[in-house]
């Protein structure tokens, strides 16, 4: 029988501050599988998350199939805005959920891990980053800067990480990014430049294949991830009715679960999928599949 086993592999899972979103099914499908667990916390929600995780708000949600408990190796702040510490303005620098963390960069990050647990140090890096200011808004209707900034956080962000970490990351380790089926496909409503964002990931997830497998020795894929309600998504707006639309939809009609995204994550991650580099897997029962609605009367016969 094959067996997934991590044991004696670290992973870092960027973009993780409850317990409702993919990075979280991640971190735990991971762990399940006996990789130890960094995390990166976006500064402002770090406070609230690591008081959730102290008074127990989290134990059910942390729990092993094993048995055991989900527990972090380490929690580092992490806005990945900034690629270095001189990148980050006085005025975020001085706030006050910035001022007693330190270098919160990107290239902070890599300091510390290469700090704490010496050179090469991480098997698995995972993505699970993205914002955009304006995503409510239409593009045509989005400005420059929101613009900007949804492709900064969401996408440039896997770069920034891949330069900086790279070297940290042992040989025939795994870096993974999330996108979403709007980098191809027109999904009203996914707005502010996020689509534009997700269309650059999955692009730059083949050339960092390239540049990675070639420098490094590493394989570097993302997932397309069918909707689902977590604490970020609902910044969307009709999250559910996109959920639903989707799930009435696909080939299998089920919401796709926060499970199926972990699953699929911890294959990429593991030595089962050493042949597999530059690639974008989708996990949405389908969906992407299909041209017209599964239960829609076909329009057209053939000839």
């Amino acid at each position: 029988m094959l067996t997934i086993d991590l044991r004696g592999k670290r992973a870092l899972v960027a973009g993780v501050a409850d317990d409702g979103g993919f990075g979280f099914a991640i971190a735990k499908a991971l762990a399940e599988a006996g990789a130890s667990i960094c995390l990166g916390t976006w500064p402002p929600v770090l406070g609230i998350f690591a008081t959730m995780l102290e008074r127990g708000k989290l134990d059910r949600a942390l729990a092993l199939a094993s048995g055991g408990k989900l527990a972090f190796e380490r929690i580092y702040p992490l806005d990945a805005d900034y690629d270095v510490a001189a990148d980050i303005p006085a005025a975020v620098r001085d706030s006050k959920r910035y001022r007693d963390l330190g270098d919160v960069s990107i290239g902070g990050l890599a300091e510390r891990l290469a700090a704490e647990f010496g050179g090469q140090c991480l098997d698995i890096v995972v993505h699970s980053l993205a914002n955009a200011p304006e995503v409510k808004k239409p593009l045509l209707e989005t400005s420059r800067h929101g613009y900007l900034a949804a492709v900064g956080t969401s996408a440039y962000s896997f770069a920034s990480m891949l330069g900086r970490l790279g070297p940290l990351v042992r040989p025939a380790g795994s870096f993974l990014a999330i996108s979403y089926l709007a980098a191809e496909r027109v999904v009203p409503g996914y707005g502010g430049g996020m689509s534009s964002a997700k269309a650059a990931l999955e692009s730059d997830t083949r050339t960092l294949a390239f540049e990675a497998g070639r420098k490094w020795g590493l394989r570097v894929n993302a997932i397309s991830a069918g909707p689902l309600a977590s604490r970020a998504a609902s910044a969307i707006g009709d999250i559910e009715g996109m959920i639903e639309h989707c799930r009435a939809a696909s080939p299998i009609p089920e919401a796709i679960t926060a499970t199926d995204i972990g699953n699929a994550a911890l294959f990429l991650s593991s030595p089962l999928a050493a042949g597999i580099t530059a690639t974008i897997l989708y996990v949405d029962k389908g969906y992407h599949a299909m041209g017209v609605s599964g239960d829609a009367s076909p329009t057209c016969r053939p000839l």
